[in-house]
């Protein structure tokens, strides 16, 4: 493991359903650190039941990951989505 490194991950799962408009949606939120010593931000998004889209978005520090990752729990709540359970926190 690289000095500094957290060893922490976070995983936050999300849907928006509205069945008058025919939507039913996830939104995926993790926080990972990566081989280099950076830190990912990964989300994947789609229709429920189907593949969607992924990005991975790597900083420097874990703070600016962890900014990042906030701002897109804000904006999806704005949105609708909500959590289907807690965030998960692996070691």
């Amino acid at each position: 493991m690289i000095p500094g490194m957290s060893r922490m991950s976070f995983h936050l799962h999300c849907q928006r359903i509205d069945a008058s408009r025919n939507m039913a949606r996830n939104y995926t939120l993790a926080i990972e650190p990566t081989l280099f010593g950076e830190t990912a931000v990964l989300r994947s998004w789609g229709r429920i039941g189907r593949r969607g889209g992924e990005r991975t978005d790597v900083f420097g520090t874990e703070q600016e990951a962890v900014a990042h990752f906030l701002d897109l729990v804000r904006r999806k709540h704005q949105k609708g989505y909500r959590p289907t359970g807690g965030c998960d926190v692996a070691r």
